[in-house]
């Protein structure tokens, strides 16, 4: 589809030289019965390299592709005004290629608001410099999480105060749905004042997508979802988010083992290969359960969460089941899992996901 829409775009803009051809005299014309003078006939040309260079920015995945869209099909469309009878049908393709640039647009700014947000959530939290983690600082956890501090390699590293997960995923959006969905996503963490944000962009098919942004700060959670850039399908805030959002960043310590140190979060040891924590930050709090190997590998984690945010939402079990791991920057971390949903009508695996990279104490990249 992209390609097609290309395509369009390109034909569409070669048509307008055509004004060009005939304002200034290089050729008849038979399909513009209306005269047009040079100056019109430049006009029509400024509009074809318009168009040529926002399919050629749109091709390169330009930020700044919309801009030209936008302009190319305002100035076609007051030519196709001035010479309505001869260029009515290029209304159509202005149409159509400017509800993709208003998209385009849309997710420009979208995409600014997530690195304003990170930016701030960045700036609010220091990096701690040259700590390293020392069996005394582990020595009060329970015994399960020492062994998966130490088998991770954390211990003898530097403290983690940001972290940065490039992910790939396959989604899918209800429990009855047959297809999965793919998705890029990267996440930004902080650990000395607990925050997240984690931007999704999810193709459903070749027309529609989704671009989505989950939130914690402050202890509050919030969540948004917008479909091709123009429509909320999501817009989230409440107490029941900020719990549940909550319970994820406490999950997603598994990349970042030192968060288990973090002041904010109590440990309770159930047996040897399980242990309990709960955190409470800001007036928020939530709990889950960590489940490990004899090796020291986190295998699971598994919460009570909403699943909602509704008045009537209630908590069900949601779980991380990791199947994998990697070694980034010399911590070994898991690296493949899926997500679970224990709901009363069965389980409901929405979630596939890979963790491509992982930067510790870095500034926000994209």
């Amino acid at each position: 589809m992209r390609i097609v829409y290309l395509i369009i775009v390109l034909l569409h803009g070669l048509i307008h030289s055509l004004g060009f051809i005939k304002g200034f005299g290089f050729k008849e014309v038979k399909e513009l019965t209306l005269p047009i003078s040079k100056p019109i006939g430049f006009v029509w040309l400024t509009v074809t390299i318009l168009f040529l260079t926002y399919g050629t920015l749109y091709l390169s995945n330009s930020k700044y592709a919309w801009f030209f869209g936008l302009v190319a099909v305002v100035i076609s469309q007051i030519l196709i005004i001035m010479f309505w009878k001869d260029a009515k049908f290029g209304t159509i393709p202005n149409i159509f290629i400017l509800v993709v640039a208003i998209a385009s647009f849309n997710y420009y700014n979208f995409q600014k608001l997530v690195q304003q947000e990170t930016n701030h959530l960045i700036s609010q939290n220091k990096i701690i410099e040259n700590k390293i983690i020392n069996e005394n600082d582990v020595k009060d956890l329970p015994e399960p999480v020492k062994n998966w501090l130490r088998n991770s390699g954390a211990v003898g590293k530097y403290f983690i105060s940001i972290g940065e997960v490039t992910q790939k995923a396959e989604m899918k959006m209800k429990p009855e749905q047959d297809n999965w969905m793919t998705a890029k996503a990267i996440q930004y963490t902080t650990i000395d004042n607990p925050a997240f944000i984690w931007t999704v962009d999810v193709r459903m098919n070749s027309l529609l997508n989704f671009q989505g942004k989950d939130k914690f700060e402050n202890g509050k959670g919030e969540m948004l979802i917008k479909m091709n850039s123009l429509i909320n399908v999501v817009n989230e805030q409440g107490e029941k988010l900020d719990e549940g959002t909550l319970q994820r960043y406490l999950g997603e310590m598994v990349w970042f083992p030192s968060m288990a140190l973090s002041p904010y979060i109590t440990w309770e040891q159930i047996n040897y290969t399980t242990a309990k924590a709960t955190m409470t930050y800001k007036g928020t709090t939530g709990s889950g359960t960590f489940y490990f190997n004899a090796n020291g590998d986190v295998t699971r984690f598994s919460a009570l969460r909403f699943k909602g945010n509704e008045a009537g939402a209630k908590r069900y079990d949601w779980s991380m089941n990791i199947s994998d791991y990697k070694i980034f920057e010399g911590i070994k971390v898991p690296a493949i899992m899926t997500s679970t949903w224990k709901l009363d009508e069965g389980d409901w695996t929405w979630l596939k996901l890979e963790v491509t990279n992982i930067r510790y104490n870095k500034n926000a990249s994209h």
